[in-house]
């Protein structure tokens, strides 16, 4: 783009046909970029103009359209909110064209240290965790696992407390979800034993969710109206799984037995020509070795499902996707919101625009990967390869819901930074480096060496060996802070 070579870095274009480049440095008005004249000031993850685009037309970036110009737009023009909009709208209808060719998965060679569970799947953890019926006893539970980690110390990786302020008045469909996730976190492979502490009273009762578990071996439950001390019959309960747990040991096991949860939250300008794209390479490299990567938050591909939908592997595949996709929609049109409320603040001070925009930067985390399946909020990954998996764009849920559906390691993409961690390994990756910088405590990697001119493959290469040391143990930014959280979608009434 640029003729100077003191401002050959100066902006980022994706794709030829593109309308627009990404400023990877504040650029000011009257600064040169090769032919162009920067007519108005781009701050640093915003969108300069490189060709002239008329009123009503449509703008591209990443190669397709990320909403349309609301007046004329020259080139070397700031390219943001004043001058483009959405071209979103309601549901659409999609056609189905042929299924995309699954390949047979490759075997890679390398390997992580992971804890291989009696139901064939593997964790990369080996922790006790407490999880509540319902946010009565949340803080028992909070209290249980502080006492715990100091008691049991060094037996296991660790002791933690997922509570959480539902189960009660909650009605249908609504209680069966908050059922369904607490069931899947109990069966998750990182968890080497689980306790789950019941009220009595509440409408998420204790009976009902064991029912959905299908091998309560290593799970202690009980109700505390029912108990004289709840906490020493928590303790006990923990220590009975300590020693189960305390016995597992860390095996060799291949690529094909990792499943990844794939996140971004905090988005900027780069995350599409940085973090996500890296992201993508680390989940071609799964998928290619039998793997499961699992992409989710369904508002945050709106404008860019299309992209999806025709990896779908099969008829079904891309039927369900579909409907999820439309679903979601549905559920906003419903409640009287449009399908493009997104991108976020932090989001359009970083630089996005529109939820186009921000959702052609989002699906490059899943890569060019085969879509295999499309799980509902509480489903479980139920084979190899790109799984897409319902939930809202909300960073917490949405995690939450990648972890419940099996995702042993979350690779979590920002601009802006958060400190969140979830009840799997939480890895941090920096879509530029000023805020590598800025948040060393909260980051894991750096993705903005790329815009310094590091091979995205070798980045690539190299996320994916901190996937595997993490997946052998290391501990990640938000291991070592105690950010450890989960987070429920209510989406029913309260009584």
């Amino acid at each position: 783009m640029a003729d100077d070579p003191s401002l050959a870095a100066a902006v980022h274009r994706v794709d030829p046909r593109d309308d627009v480049a990404t400023a990877v440095r504040d650029i000011a008005a009257g600064e040169r970029v090769g032919d162009l004249v920067v007519r108005t000031g781009v701050p640093r993850g915003h969108k300069l103009a490189v060709t002239a685009v008329p009123a009503g037309a449509q703008v591209r970036k990443y190669g397709f359209p990320i909403g349309l110009a609301i007046s004329d737009i020259a080139a070397g023009d700031h390219v943001h909110s004043h001058n483009l909009a959405t071209g979103l709208a309601g549901e659409l209808d999609y056609s189905f064209t042929a299924p995309a060719t699954r390949l047979d998965p490759v075997a890679d060679g390398r390997t992580f240290l992971g804890y291989r569970r009696a139901d064939g799947r593997v964790g990369t953890r080996n922790e006790i965790w407490i999880l509540v019926t319902v946010g009565c006893v949340a803080n028992t539970a909070r209290r249980l696992a502080e006492t715990a980690a100091r008691e049991f110390a060094g037996r296991v990786d660790g002791i933690h407390a997922f509570p959480h302020p539902f189960g009660c008045s909650q009605l249908g469909d609504d209680l069966s979800a908050t059922r369904r996730m607490l069931a899947a976190l109990a069966q998750h492979p990182n968890a080497g034993g689980v306790l789950i502490l019941g009220l009595g009273c509440e409408s998420n009762q204790l009976d009902a969710l064991l029912a959905d578990i299908a091998d309560r071996s290593r799970i202690r439950a009980f109700t505390t109206q029912d108990e004289g001390d709840e906490f020493d019959a928590g303790l006990a309960a923990i220590g009975e799984l300590v020693a189960l747990a305390g016995q597992d040991r860390r095996v060799p096991c291949p690529l094909s037995d990792l499943v990844i949860g794939l996140k971004c939250g905090g988005s900027d300008g780069f995350s599409g020509l940085t973090a996500n794209p890296l992201v993508g390479h680390v989940a071609d490299t799964l998928a290619a070795a039998g793997g499961t990567p699992v992409l989710t938050e369904i508002p945050e591909i709106f404008g860019a499902e299309h992209l999806l939908l025709e990896r779908a592997v099969s008829r079904a595949v891309f039927d369900d996707a579909a409907r999820l996709v439309n679903g979601f929609k549905r559920h906003f049109l419903d409640h009287g919101q449009p399908v493009h409320e997104n991108p976020s603040p932090g989001n359009i001070a970083g630089g996005i625009t529109t939820l186009e925009e921000k959702s052609l930067g989002a699906v490059q985390k899943a890569g060019h990967a085969v879509l295999t399946q499309a799980l509902a909020y509480g489903e479980r990954v139920r084979e190899p390869g790109l799984a897409l998996l319902e939930a809202p764009g909300n960073d917490a849920v949405s995690s939450t819901a990648l972890v419940a559906a099996g995702a042993t390691i979350v690779l979590f993409t920002t601009g802006r930074g958060t400190p969140l961690g979830f009840p799997a390994p939480t890895l941090k990756i920096a879509s530029n480096t000023a805020l590598a910088e800025r948040k060393p405590r909260w980051i894991d990697f750096d993705a903005g060496v790329v815009l310094a001119g590091v091979d995205r493959d070798a980045a690539g290469d190299a996320l994916m060996d901190l996937v595997l040391a993490t997946a052998s143990g290391q501990p990640t930014r938000a291991e070592e802070n105690g950010e450890r959280e989960i987070a429920l979608w209510k989406r029913g009434v309260t009584l």
